[in-house]
């Protein structure tokens, strides 16, 4: 029998729980991707899945099907997309993407259509700033957006700001946490938001080497995990679609580690149930999961592909 002092938890070579298998048929033609893919969203509500990629010449927002089939491209008013986040409900469907593009577009914070028109811009265009009237960013990470139209964005993916900033539907400031630093609220690179239904706010604190939690009402500091990054800092954050687990993206060590979450209450420490170990130099940037199917897809920007995990 094994001793408790002898147990390797799984980041350390001890067993663990294989959770997902890659679908080596996702997509059916690979050869769409034409540039390095930096994010993707799943409205899983009408099984699309949205690719954000980067180059020259190259459609910047590409658009599949949940089994693969490409149904879609459009390119107008995207520079440089970082982050990508779709809100669906029965009425409705919008595409967000941040951009950290230098040019007329950069430095804002955007909502498409899902045939890409663009029905609004928040932040000044071309123009990297923290001013909150007029709002303004410095090459905003990521973006999560609520049924009610509140929404949460952290700034920046290494610009002047380091900040989580939590919009109203109208686009006013509801609260702001954050600036440069290492202390309890500060951030180095916030990378990746996303929320949770108990009301609170998971944030990838990404050269900080933690995840931080905010309470989604007040902003309050709830939390932090740093235990599990020694390695690698977090650069996505994402739960699965039963809220059991957080898939945490590791570029520079070509992971996914699956994290237990926490229900209710205190935030504890993170322990990592088990991983998923991609391919060297694949650099996983951002994630996102079907919330029907529990699907993961992972946007890797060395790799320059998206790959799909389904549930064991």
């Amino acid at each position: 029998m094994l001793k408790a002092s002898d147990y390797l938890p799984p980041w350390k070579g001890g067993v663990q729980q294989e959770m997902y298998k890659l679908d080596i048929s996702w997509p059916k033609a690979p050869e769409y991707f034409s540039g390095q893919t930096f994010c993707v969203a799943v409205d899983s509500l009408h099984g699309v899945v949205y690719v954000g990629q980067r180059g020259d010449n190259i459609p910047k927002v590409l658009v599949f099907s949940e089994e693969g089939y490409f149904l879609d491209s459009w390119n107008d008013t995207v520079e440089m997309p970082h982050g990508i986040f779709v809100l669906s409900t029965a009425t409705d469907s919008s595409v967000w993407i941040t951009d950290v593009g230098a040019g007329k577009y950069g430095h804002t914070v955007k909502k498409y259509s899902p045939s890409g028109k663009l029905l609004q811009m928040l932040g000044t265009p071309g123009n990297a700033g923290s001013s909150l009237n007029p709002l303004q960013f410095d090459q905003p990470a990521e973006v999560f957006v609520e049924e009610s139209g509140d929404m949460y964005v952290v700034d920046g993916d290494g610009g002047m700001n380091n900040r989580l900033l939590k919009l109203s539907e109208d686009f006013k400031e509801i609260w702001l946490s954050g600036e440069n630093g290492t202390s309890i609220g500060q951030f180095k690179i916030p990378h990746s938001v996303t929320v949770d239904p108990f009301g609170r706010v998971w944030v990838a604190d990404r050269d900080n080497r933690r995840i931080q939690v905010f309470d989604k009402v007040t902003g309050e500091w709830l939390g932090a995990w740093n235990s599990c990054f020694s390695e690698d800092g977090p650069y996505s954050v994402r739960f699965t679609a039963d809220y059991k687990y957080l898939i945490v993206a590791q570029l520079n060590i070509n992971r996914l580690a699956i994290l237990s979450a926490p229900p209710v209450g205190d935030i504890g420490n993170c322990a990592i149930v088990s991983t998923i170990q991609l391919a060297d130099e694949t650099k996983p940037h951002l994630v996102d999961v079907d919330m029907k199917s529990g699907a993961i897809y992972i946007a890797e920007i060395g790799a320059q592909q998206v790959q799909k995990y389904v549930p064991l």
